[in-house]
């Protein structure tokens, strides 16, 4: 089991200040992200009229995990993890304000919204990766799903509300203000970090080796490790869906007479299924087997992702997408927490770091494939890749003995 931090173990979390903190705002920092997250392809539509251009601009914002993230991976584990985090959040509170810094001044164009998209992808790897090590330092083991859950239900909320706001904003006081709101949660999260007391890494040996020997013994703990390895290669597939999903949506809902607002409250639909999904996840974790959850995630995602090509309405649409959000974060809950629970604190950048390049780096495919098939063929054969795909992984993960035979958290991972 990994070392934790200094926070009392017995304490229930809503006691537990350091975690709080982090949680708090981060909440915060996902309302500004989710509020303009909706607003970039409405913005790239309304200056280009492309899908194509949209799925671009998703792509760069995936992009930097396939290049960055087992690097940043072995820098976490040196570096100090809150000051690269708090650097990481200032670094894209900058990148979201030039494109309304370049609205007033009249200078917006595609290649700078490309431009802002990649560095704040890129510095979210820093973040990403940093977040994710420093969980464990606040939150003991035992607590690690609970923590997932509340996570999941903050982040849940945040999306709710995240959306319709950043359409409001968007139709109501200019383009530009969705991605100011963005900036000041970015600030907010500074704040946060700065007021929280725990380190965020153990102490380690001053000594260090080359960067490629770091990296490689992070590949090798996630390699040896069949279950985690198999979550890593199953979380990629998913999540090529997961990005192509947005886009798809945007264009069903216009395609049935749905205006920016109604997107919006599309979206914000979709949250509640999230919300629901991030209640239930820890009960289910505790209720059933990982390859119960895991087999029964992927079985209803499977169902659920054709019904976006049937239903008549933009209304029906957010109920659909509100199923499929109820099964993303039941599935987080359990491969999270069990992830951070095996993993070795020395290690936590680095693992973290592989799987998140298996897990998102298949992100730009799924953004860039879904604008160019929906320009080239039409957004129900896009759908339909997508639903191909959800399939054959639902038949490998049936099959799969590690998934089937994973241990409680507490009790050795299968290998």
């Amino acid at each position: 089991m990994p070392a934790v931090g200094t926070a009392d173990t017995d304490s229930p979390l809503w006691r537990n200040r350091d975690y709080l903190m982090l949680w708090g705002g981060q909440v915060v920092s996902t309302l500004g992200s989710t509020a303009s997250t909706v607003v970039y392809p409405l913005l790239i539509l309304a200056l280009t009229d492309s899908p194509r251009a949209a799925g671009i601009a998703g792509a760069l914002r995936a992009l930097p995990y396939l290049v960055l993230s087992l690097p940043v991976g072995a820098l976490i584990d040196r570096w100090d993890r809150k000051r690269v985090m708090i650097l990481s959040d200032i670094g894209r509170c900058m990148a979201t304000l030039s494109i309304p810094v370049a609205m007033a001044f009249d200078a917006l164009s595609l290649w700078l919204i490309y431009a802002a998209t990649l560095v704040e992808g890129s510095l979210f790897v820093f973040f990403n990766i940093a977040e994710v090590a420093a969980l464990p330092r606040v939150v003991p083991p035992h607590q690690l799903p609970q923590a997932a859950a509340q996570n999941e239900a903050g982040f849940g909320a945040a999306t709710i509300v995240g959306p319709s706001f950043g359409a409001f904003l968007y139709q109501s006081f200019g383009r530009g203000v969705p991605f100011i709101a963005d900036a000041i949660s970015y600030t907010v999260s500074v704040v946060s970090l700065l007021g929280i007391r725990t380190p965020f890494r153990s102490e380690r040996p001053a000594e260090r080796r080359e960067l490629r020997h770091e990296v490689a013994e992070g590949l090798r703990w996630l390699w040896g490790n069949r279950l985690i390895r198999y979550m890593a290669l199953l979380t990629g597939g998913l999540n090529v869906v997961y990005a192509a999903t947005p886009l798809v949506l945007i264009v069903l809902a216009k395609q049935l007479g749905a205006g920016d607002a109604e997107v919006g409250v599309i979206f914000s639909i979709a949250g509640i299924g999230g919300i629901a999904g991030s209640l239930v996840g820890g009960i289910i974790q505790r209720r059933f087997r990982f390859g119960q959850v895991i087999v029964g995630a992927v079985a209803l995602e499977a169902l659920l992702l054709p019904l976006f090509a049937l239903v008549p309405s933009p209304l029906l649409l957010g109920a659909v997408a509100a199923g499929l959000a109820f099964v993303g974060p039941v599935y987080n809950v359990v491969q999270f927490s069990y992830r951070l629970s095996i993993i070795p604190d020395r290690l936590q950048g680095r693992v973290n770091s592989v799987f998140r390049l298996l897990a998102f780096g298949f992100m730009p495919i799924g953004a860039a494939l879904s604008g160019f098939l929906i320009e080239r063929l039409g957004v129900v054969p896009a759908l339909l890749a997508c639903w191909a795909l959800v399939l054959a992984l639902l038949a490998a993960t049936a099959a799969n003995r590690s998934v089937r035979s994973a241990a409680p958290i507490g009790r050795d991972a299968a290998s």
